[in-house]
């Protein structure tokens, strides 16, 4: 059975107060660590930025504002397309802000991965395998 499921995303990116661009979201899900969704932002070949997003705040957040750390997301709906925006907040600049980026995805398209992922690893049924977990810390690198 295949553990692995994985997209890549046409989105719209702004930072600060530019206007939108499109650059690439690839989100990928490996069974093996079932809560966590990988998001790469890539424009030109050039990785832009990588998150690690819980998959149940993703689902979440296309029915519902969520989020109140580094990472929000919240459904918005124009009448004509309907978008998932995650707000994303980063390192500190030197001038004692954070950056600050948002992307926005048309929300059916993230619907569907994460139906795929839900196929691989029903929402429930998530498991924590603590000994392996345990092993690790007690092996070191």
């Amino acid at each position: 059975m295949d553990s692995f499921a994985h997209t890549t995303l046409v989105v719209e990116l702004q930072a600060g107060d530019t206007e939108r661009f499109a650059v690439l979201a690839h989100l990928s899900y490996d069974a093996a660590d079932p809560f966590v969704v990988t998001a790469v932002f890539s424009h030109r070949g050039r990785v832009l930025a990588r998150w690690q997003l819980d998959r149940e705040m993703l689902g979440d957040g296309l029915r519902r504002p969520v989020g109140i750390g580094d990472v929000r997301l919240r459904p918005t709906d124009d009448g004509t397309w309907e978008e998932l925006r995650m707000e994303f907040l980063g390192d500190a600049r030197p001038d004692g802000g954070r950056h600050h980026a948002v992307v926005f995805a048309w929300a059916p398209a993230v619907s569907t991965f994460l139906r795929r992922t839900w196929q691989l690893v029903p929402p429930g049924r998530e498991e924590v395998r603590i000994d392996d977990f345990l092993a690790q810390l007690t092996t070191g690198p």
